[in-house]
């Protein structure tokens, strides 16, 4: 059983979302918070796998709140997906704030449980428009010398997997692209993941775009 968090002011919102959610028979909605800090607090009581997460809250945002569940070694089982009406700059933080991945408020009944589904499954959220848009912003920015220097830890192997896993292949896609088997292919995803620190797939994304690998 997938257990999920909701976490949005709006009473009406969480209560769409959990009746969506609770029809589903392998998800239950085990707790609502109306701001961050009750997020936040009510994760740390109830270990959800994961935290549907609002931007915009009193008392705590949902960035901050995201960032503060990411980086709570007793939450490492915990995924965050960032709810939004889709303004870019929050996307780029939900990430860097180590969100898995982000959905827009009207998304698809079906779309919202897959959603909860994959990335409990520790895969990264990204839809296609959205990722058109990432790399369009990403291509205007600088790569930074950090980035850079983090290159160096990777091997060339590494760093195509890095690439493609920036361009939304999944591992089994991975495998095929490279002609290496799908364990192989999870096995260098996972070695990428430790060297550069990045808690899932989503902050690979990131690091693709950031350093110029995509």
């Amino acid at each position: 059983m997938i257990k999920v968090l909701l976490a949005d002011d709006q009473a009406l919102v969480r209560a769409g979302f959990h009746a969506l959610l609770n029809r589903a028979e392998d998800i239950e909605v085990i707790g609502e918070a109306a701001d961050g800090v009750e997020a936040v607090e009510l994760a740390r009581r109830t270990k959800p796998d994961v935290v549907l997460m609002d931007v915009r809250m009193p008392r705590l945002d949902g960035i901050a709140a995201t960032a503060e569940l990411c980086a709570d070694p007793q939450l490492a089982g915990t995924r965050v997906i960032v709810i939004t009406t889709f303004e870019l700059e929050y996307v780029h933080s939900a990430l860097r704030a180590g969100a898995s991945g982000f959905l827009l408020k009207d998304v698809e009944p079906e779309e919202l449980r897959r959603a909860v589904r994959v990335v409990a499954g520790g895969e990264a959220l990204l839809a296609p428009s959205v990722t058109r848009r990432l790399i369009a912003e990403f291509t205007r920015r600088a790569r930074s010398a950090e980035q850079e220097g983090r290159l160096t830890l990777l091997t060339e192997r590494e760093r195509e997997v890095v690439a493609l896993v920036g361009k939304g292949l999944s591992n089994d896609e991975l495998a095929g692209e490279l002609f290496i088997s799908p364990a192989t292919a999870k096995t260098h995803v996972s070695h990428a993941m430790t060297k550069l620190g990045a808690r899932d797939r989503a902050q690979l994304v990131v690091f693709a775009y950031d350093s110029g690998l995509v």
